[in-house]
């Protein structure tokens, strides 16, 4: 939408007694819901000029709205109102009130005084509808009078020019999203998750496991969605495997023992109670239940504790309340105990993160 357009004009009026108004411009101010230069648009109509004469008396002011800059008969251009127009603002010369009898024709007045010098004046007509030509150049003639109410001698003239356009109407769609990412990392552009970013998914454990000491390892996931529900993010896939061999799933929230068969994760920043150094890091932006909603899901959410289950929700985007959130980042922290017996080999998982969204 064209908000104001302005248009300062040099045109003579040819009035041989009249001294040229100078530093004149007419700029056509956005409405109540109208850009400036809208055609037929409710617009504000502000005049800024100086006068020619020095310390000359100023009793009434003319705006005349032609089709024409010349002193020859004015034709009112096609739609123009100025019946509504109210006076908004004045300064430089100032005790004014609006005539607005006359179509195309208003004016203001005020007992006659006279100016300091040569001001810079400037007055708003509000509520003014513009022409409704397509694309008209419309000119005003400004007349500087003696007297009120256009009484007197008039002294100052000029005129400004200025047009009004087609509007720019510009249409986008935003259609459903969801941005969903996993890999090994995902780093940020500009401070903001950024999926391009996002690595293999190949991952290995720090450590050879071991019946006195924790492994760890992490991943990371990256989300976001403007569904009105927000998203789940479930953790797919089994456990631990190596040929016949594999490593007891945590089927419920609990902490780590050493010397114990155990494979589980979550999605916090853990302490060194549960390995050296302390694994993971909590979601990145922190939720704030406004355009941050992604947290960690029960089971999931409490640190030093860690859980599998293939199909568990993992993550959710319900902060304060289920909805849409802009991206966070998501650490995932795996960890392996395992029993004095385990059977030597690699073992091996591959789990899949869907993140479903609810529009």
């Amino acid at each position: 939408m064209l908000i104001f357009a302005t248009i300062a004009a040099t045109y003579q009026t040819g009035q041989a007694s009249a001294l040229q108004i100078t530093t004149r411009s007419l700029t056509l101010v956005a409405g109540a819901s109208d850009g400036g230069s809208k055609i037929g648009g409710v617009v504000n109509h502000l005049f800024t000029f100086t006068p020619g004469t020095s310390g000359q008396t100023i009793g009434s002011i003319q705006f005349l709205y032609c089709t024409t800059a010349s002193v020859t008969a004015c034709t009112t251009p096609s739609g123009l109102v100025t019946t509504s127009a109210t006076l908004f603002s004045q300064s430089g010369a100032t005790g004014f009130t609006l005539v607005n009898t006359t179509n195309g024709a208003p004016y203001i007045t005020r007992t006659a005084s006279a100016i300091t010098g040569t001001p810079a004046l400037s007055y708003q007509l509000n509520t003014i509808t513009n022409p409704t030509v397509t694309a008209q150049t419309f000119y005003v003639r400004i007349t500087i009078f003696t007297a009120a109410s256009l009484g007197g001698t008039a002294t100052d003239t000029g005129s400004v020019a200025a047009a009004t356009t087609n509007q720019i109407i510009l249409t986008g769609t935003m259609p459903e999203s969801l941005i969903f990412c996993a890999g090994a990392t995902v780093s940020t552009t500009s401070g903001i998750p950024d999926c391009t970013t996002a690595t293999s998914g190949a991952v290995s454990f720090n450590q050879l496991f071991s019946p006195t000491d924790t492994a760890t390892a992490t991943s990371q996931m990256a989300a976001s969605t403007n569904a009105t529900n927000g998203y789940v993010i479930t953790v797919n896939g089994v456990t631990l495997t190596s040929g016949s061999n594999t490593i007891p799933a945590m089927t419920s929230a609990t902490t780590g023992v050493r010397g114990t068969g155990q494979f589980g994760m979550n999605l916090k920043l853990n302490t060194t109670a549960t390995s050296t150094p302390a694994v993971g890091t909590e979601v990145a932006a922190t939720p704030n239940g406004t355009d941050l909603r992604g947290q960690a899901f029960t089971g999931y959410n409490t640190a030093d504790t860690f859980k599998f289950v293939s199909g568990d929700p993992v993550a959710k985007s319900d902060n304060t309340v289920a909805g849409p959130t802009n991206a966070q980042i998501f650490t995932a922290s795996y960890i392996v105990n395992v029993a004095g017996n385990q059977a030597s080999g690699t073992y091996t998982t591959t789990l899949t993160y869907i993140c479903t969204a609810t529009y």
